[in-house]
């Protein structure tokens, strides 16, 4: 490229060559917070990291109590033994190669760079696969429902749970806030949300936490530890509920940090994540009757709930047997259970 030269002046013939320069300071991509090591318990990652591909986890016994009066012949309560299984059945992997003259010739470690992007990358499918999987969804490159009999990760922790290790009565939709199922053929029908609420099932999202946290009451789940993860449609009319109440909750001044949103919510600490599922165009598609077809998800549980059990991560470099290059590859194997479906709950919503 020529530098402008004023009128008259004649400029050399070579004047017109510029050198295009390269900086040193590499751009590097935009990246998701990752949620699950906050809200999930890895108590059996010690015994599944050195051998073996399950684990068998034994559940505390049933006790009956039985009134007593003076002089009764007592009865002997069998305990039963019961235990579920968690298999390590999901891994991930990533190889690229760097050729030896394109290394030699680039003024930045394209090695570096990509293995990094690759680390990321790997943790990133991680988050989105076991947010789905606690949530009833699968292939997170294309959401679909987990509810085939070969869904089921190992064997379930409540019979009564379906395919999804989930139970129904814990996910919410419209019919739970007042609202009609539209009666299509696709999923349940979603709940719209608004700020206040509204007729028709449109429901604001501070009821569906108090829901929620009313339905962890009665299901003894432990007021400590809870948790909720939501995307940013959620959170946006979230935060246009009451704003005197929002600031209380949310006070302190504190940032954002992996997600996490500071301070708690109807005793939820609350984070944010682009790795929910969603159907169609997601949570931000208005639909006031609810949908079927274009939905986000949200989920909410304790961290007693789900497990997670990493058994390999690990990346090699090796020189490659056909060309002169570096290949280096990394792969991920890991497990993941539903422990107490009693405790986890899940509600499909869209804007209203």
């Amino acid at each position: 490229m020529a530098f402008p030269a004023a009128n008259g002046y004649t400029q050399l013939a070579n004047s017109t060559w510029s050198p295009v320069i390269y900086s040193k300071k590499v751009q590097k991509a935009l990246r998701k917070s990752s949620v699950i090591d906050a809200v999930t318990n890895t108590d059996y990652a010690g015994e599944l990291a050195n051998f073996g591909d399950s684990i068998k986890i034994v559940k505390e016994p049933d006790i009956t109590i039985t009134p007593y009066t003076r002089g009764l012949n007592l009865a002997t309560q069998a305990l039963v033994d019961s235990d579920f299984t968690m298999v390590v059945d999901q891994a991930s992997y990533f190889q690229f190669q760097v050729d030896d003259i394109e290394e030699s010739h680039s003024h930045v470690s394209f090695q570096s760079l990509a293995s990094d992007r690759a680390g990321y990358k790997l943790r990133d499918t991680y988050d989105a696969e076991v947010l789905g999987y606690m949530s009833g969804w699968k292939t997170p490159t294309a959401w679909e429902r987990r509810d085939a009999a070969g869904d089921t990760n190992g064997t379930k922790a409540n019979a009564a749970a379906g395919h999804d290790e989930l139970l129904a009565a814990n996910s919410l939709d419209i019919t739970d806030f007042g609202g009609s199922d539209i009666g299509g053929t696709g999923e349940v029908t979603s709940i719209p949300i608004a700020a206040g609420g509204g007729a028709g099932g449109i429901t604001s999202p501070l009821a569906i936490l108090n829901r929620i946290a009313r339905q962890m009451d009665q299901a003894n789940v432990d007021s400590d530890s809870r948790w909720i993860v939501i995307d940013s449609v959620f959170a946006e009319v979230l935060m246009d509920e009451d704003s005197k109440l929002i600031n209380s909750d949310f006070g302190g001044g504190d940032e954002l940090r992996n997600g996490r949103l500071p301070g708690t919510l109807r005793g939820f600490q609350i984070y944010k994540s682009n790795n929910l599922p969603y159907l169609g165009g997601g949570a931000g598609v208005s639909a006031s009757a609810g949908s079927e077809t274009a939905f986000g998800t949200l989920v909410a549980g304790h961290a007693s709930c789900v497990a997670t059990a990493e058994q390999i991560a690990k990346t090699e470099t090796f020189r490659s047997p056909n060309t002169f290059a570096d290949v280096v590859r990394g792969m991920q194997l890991y497990a993941r259970k539903v422990l107490r479906p009693e405790g986890i709950f899940t509600a499909n919503y869209n804007i209203a």
